[in-house]
């Protein structure tokens, strides 16, 4: 029993490292080539801004856990 706790854990453990490395680089990129596109509908369509906003916190969710997923099972050979 406690060895798979231990693995559970440790699988935890890379997923949480995995998502951190991913969600920094994510903001830097949406930052740096979005930000003025971003700030300049912010400022002048604020409904459109807002929709945009959704869509990109919706396509990170899905492009982070497909990536995610990916990685792990490359380094554990099975998916969780």
């Amino acid at each position: 029993m406690k060895k798979d706790t231990f693995l559970t854990f440790r699988a935890l453990l890379i997923e949480l490292v995995i998502y951190t490395v991913l969600v920094v680089a994510y903001f830097f990129l949406v930052l740096h080539f979005l930000g003025p596109s971003l700030l300049r509908l912010e400022v002048q369509h604020r409904y459109g801004y807002a929709f945009l906003a959704i869509v990109l916190i919706i396509g990170q969710a899905i492009l982070l856990e497909a990536l995610t997923t990916f990685l792990l099972r490359l380094l554990r050979g099975r998916s969780e």
